[in-house]
């Protein structure tokens, strides 16, 4: 089983920086790929960014393209994602994940879930 756990979150104010980290341990070869999604109470868990183990393939929602860059350490078994220019509308509960194969985008191709982070930006 892998298992991860999210760190890096905080309240900031909109235009700031903030790094998320995510650190996976366990069965960490059985994962292909790494993803970060994040969820505001009454709405779906939104896709933010993807990457590929291996090869670092990336992918990133419309909405953060340019702003935000997701990055993995395979020495460290950690992914980050590092959040610029942030603005209110992101503030989420930030979630890393984990995935055996399957549509990049869609949460149910995760099989493995951190515990999120929140992320607060004030304007």
């Amino acid at each position: 089983q892998v298992q991860l756990v999210e760190s890096g979150g905080g309240l900031v104010q909109a235009g700031d920086s903030l790094r998320l980290s995510c650190a996976a341990s366990g069965r960490t070869f059985s994962t292909y790929l790494m993803g970060w999604f994040r969820q505001v109470p009454g709405k779906e868990r939104e896709f933010v960014a993807a990457i590929r183990w291996s090869a670092g393939s990336t992918w990133y929602a419309a909405s953060v393209k340019g702003r935000f860059t997701i990055a993995r350490d395979n020495a460290k078994n950690t992914v980050y994602l590092q959040m610029n220019s942030l603005k209110p509308e992101d503030t989420a509960v930030y979630y890393c994940a984990a995935s055996q194969g399957g549509s990049v985008y869609y949460f149910g191709s995760y099989d493995r879930w951190g515990q999120g982070t929140p992320v607060t930006v004030s304007s």
